[in-house]
């Protein structure tokens, strides 16, 4: 089902800060979070990301700075904020002596909820209709975690706030938690994630914010933060060789064996031609398409600089 939106942005935050003595854990911190977007909230640790997600949550009083969630300000309307907003922020706590499911069915009936296939339906969605019937304290952590992001979504709410929602799972259960995380944004549902995963945020995230020492690093869409532009990947069977002869082509800057693959800096619309010269030179061509630096490059490269150096693009 598609959610309607409220609020020009599902998250507002500006000049965000909150101190503890003279330490300043979240520093003037301002950014936006599209609606439907899934959007990676990160920074190394230490850099005030839990601060701010408790602040979020009303968890923690700011000292200065406005937070809009959902058009509510925070403020003046932390229920309203709440009743529309599923949070996983540390892992799960349920009663240990219960199943899955009766653990759900008590959250379900907290909320005013009593629909036995609405339960049935969730743990199917987060992989756990098979031990539904065993009790929690038995739940290895990717089950807990599983467990966890159900309880949040009984009540559909618009914005999810998910810390670390792979952590513990296998392969498989990663990849399944991924694909309900892509499914919610495509309904239209917000999904703040904070991850130290990165590879798992460049696969899933639209949008990232990235702070460091309480400071705004960088925000906007993924494919800006991590370099798609004028640069193309090529895989070809001998990559040393076809180096030497892409960088006798006027048209190309620079070409570079990297990671067995050629990165070619040159204008995008020339992939065609530079392909049809390595083919017609007999080199085995298998891959061609824009280059993305990764994002765990662009991390290290933006929370190593100091805070003060920060750039800011648009989300």
């Amino acid at each position: 089902m598609t959610v309607a939106v409220r609020g020009e942005h599902a998250i507002r935050i500006s000049n965000l800060t909150k101190r503890y003595g003279a330490f300043t854990a979240v520093d003037g911190l301002s950014f936006v979070v599209p609606h439907g977007s899934v959007f990676g909230f990160l920074g190394p640790n230490g850099a005030g990301k839990t601060t701010t997600i408790g602040m979020m949550l009303g968890l923690i009083p700011p000292d200065a700075g406005e937070i809009e969630i959902l058009g509510y300000d925070i403020r003046t309307s932390l229920r309203d904020v709440l009743a529309h907003t599923g949070a996983v922020v540390e892992e799960p706590a349920f009663y240990p002596y219960l199943s899955g499911r009766k653990n759900l069915e008590i959250v379900a009936a907290l909320r005013g909820i009593e629909d036995p296939a609405r339960i049935d339906e969730l743990l199917d969605m987060v992989g756990l209709t098979e031990r539904a019937d065993a009790n929690f304290g038995g739940y290895s952590t990717g089950m807990k975690q599983r467990l966890g992001l159900a309880s949040v979504l009984i009540a559909e709410p618009q914005l999810l706030i998910l810390d670390e929602p792979t952590s513990g799972l296998d392969p498989a259960g990663q990849h399944e938690i991924r694909d309900l995380l892509r499914n919610l944004s495509k309904a239209g549902r917000t999904v703040l994630l904070s991850s130290h995963q990165l590879v798992e945020v460049q696969e899933i995230c639209s949008h990232v914010a990235i702070i460091n020492r309480g400071k705004l690093i960088v925000t906007g869409p993924i494919s800006e933060i991590i370099g798609q532009g004028q640069a193309l990947e090529i895989g070809v069977d001998r990559p040393e060789a076809a180096v030497a002869l892409l960088r006798d082509m006027p048209e190309v800057q620079e070409a570079r064996v990297e990671d067995g693959r050629i990165i070619v800096a040159t204008d995008l619309a020339l992939a065609a031609e530079i392909n049809r010269t390595l083919v017609e030179a007999n080199f085995a061509v298998h891959l061609v398409r824009p280059y993305e630096s990764a994002l765990e490059e662009r991390f290290l490269e933006l929370t190593s600089a100091p805070a003060e150096g920060q750039v800011s693009g648009r989300a």
